[in-house]
């Protein structure tokens, strides 16, 4: 009978907003493994595992690589090729429209693409930081000539993960197997044509376009420009990956809208 209305302004919606992100993001940090802690260190033990597995790679060929720290110019590869394909696996495994967790009032699909992609990034810029600090101390200093650039890099790199798999999750309810087919066949696919194993100034102009498609081979390029003073990227830019990132991620969220719409849980208990 006696009740307080409370009305929300824009400054409050927002901040719900922001805690229910903030939840669901440690929710999916703490999914798949019993912690935290647990889930950081098994992704910075498989970023080493990367590092490890290329480095001696890249010995046995002797592949001509950028004057300078060597093992610098390996871990600018793999931190942007993992952050992307961890960013965009996240995205495509969050929850649907058809998840139990929509259920629940506050919750939207924009929260759980939110979370997925921001529960990636967080685990992939601490895990980068722990290993940077590692080689840095135990190791030898490491020296990057525009950190800022190279910053910016990794998260274009993560922004563009998130477009991509913010699409695949539009397809995902129509055609959950081709989804996963797209998604391992691209993961891979990036294991050569991210550029992470050379760079784009060394490459014949002949075999340029097979590469260049890529927004991930522009942003470790540029990565790779940023780190090193003695490298100047020639062949790549960054505006490529932020055009084909606002582009896909539009693409994307017009999709998931339509899609959240449509779908009904009959379609998954069909199959």
């Amino acid at each position: 009978m006696f009740r307080i209305e409370r009305r929300d302004n824009a400054a409050t919606r927002t901040f719900k907003l922001m805690e229910l992100v903030f939840h669901a993001t440690v929710r999916n940090i703490r999914k798949g493994q019993s912690s935290g802690g647990v889930a950081l260190f098994m992704n910075v033990l498989q970023t080493l595992i990367f590092i490890s597995a290329f480095a001696l790679m890249l010995l046995a060929v002797k592949t001509t690589t950028i004057r300078g720290d060597f093992i610098l110019y390996i871990m600018t590869g793999v931190f942007l090729f993992m952050t992307h394909v961890k960013a965009m696996g996240a995205v495509v495994g969050s929850e649907g429209p058809a998840s139990p967790m929509m259920k629940h009032a506050p919750m939207n699909t924009a929260i759980a693409i939110a979370a997925a992609a921001l529960s990636s990034l967080y685990l992939q810029t601490l895990s980068m930081f722990i290993v940077l600090c590692g080689v840095h101390v135990a190791w030898h200093p490491i020296e990057i000539s525009q950190p800022g650039g190279a910053a910016v890099m990794f998260l274009l790199a993560w922004f563009t993960g998130v477009a991509i798999g913010t699409v695949l999750l539009a397809v995902k309810p129509w055609a959950p197997n081709f989804v996963q087919i797209a998604n391992t066949i691209y993961s891979r696919l990036n294991m050569v044509a991210s550029g992470k194993m050379f760079v784009a100034n060394t490459l014949p102009t002949a075999f340029l376009p097979f590469f260049d498609w890529n927004p991930l081979f522009h942003a470790i390029d540029q990565a790779r420009g940023f780190t090193f003073i003695n490298y100047n990227p020639h062949y790549t830019t960054w505006t490529y990956p932020v055009i084909c990132g606002l582009a896909l991620l539009t693409i994307g969220m017009m999709g998931e809208f339509y899609t959240r719409r449509q779908t009904s849980l009959s379609w998954f208990a069909a199959r």
